[in-house]
């Protein structure tokens, strides 16, 4: 009978390392997926690549996002697109520069959010560079076994004083 317990108690124990070990390697896979889709993104926007950046979100109504540009928010995704694809209109020349730093996923289960700091050079319509760097915060869902971008919070500080925006704020 002591034996039995043992064994049981033994049996128990393996068991729930093993549930742990999993749960931290599907969490670790999880985050990794969201990193691919990060740099999956930095690539189609890199390229102006409206299908390719639009990829990386919830392909439906439900996405929302608040842009750094007017207006307040964006409903949906065929709103976003036209988003990008004014952007991209907007800036002409090559992306110089588009970079997803200081990334920070946290996932748990089907749902995720991340945050980073995202720097782009671009060439306005005049020739002029232009150096932004915003604060990104995204939450994702996994549909389908598949991470995509649901909520998107783009935003730069302001100068409370002045009322203007710090487009490139260093830490």
């Amino acid at each position: 009978m002591k034996n039995s317990a043992v064994g049981t108690v033994a049996m128990l124990i393996v068991g729930t390392a093993s549930l742990m070990t999993v749960a931290a390697v599907t969490k670790t896979m999880d985050q990794a997926e969201i990193r691919a889709l990060e740099q999956r993104f930095a690539a189609a926007v890199k390229a102006k690549d409206v299908d390719k950046v639009m990829q990386t979100y919830v392909p439906d109504e439900s996405l929302f996002v608040f842009d750094v540009v007017p207006p307040r928010q964006y409903v949906g995704a065929k709103a976003y697109r036209k988003d990008w694809g004014d952007f991209f209109a907007a800036y002409p020349g090559p992306i110089d520069t588009f970079e997803v730093n200081d990334l920070s996923v946290v996932t748990d289960g089907n749902l995720a959010f991340a945050h980073s700091i995202q720097h782009l050079v671009v060439t306005d319509k005049d020739g002029k560079k232009v150096d932004l760097t915003a604060r990104v915060t995204d939450g994702y869902r996994k549909i389908n076994g598949k991470w995509l971008i649901v909520l998107e919070h783009v935003s730069v500080p302001v100068d409370i004083s002045t009322g203007k925006a710090d487009l490139s704020a260093k830490p």
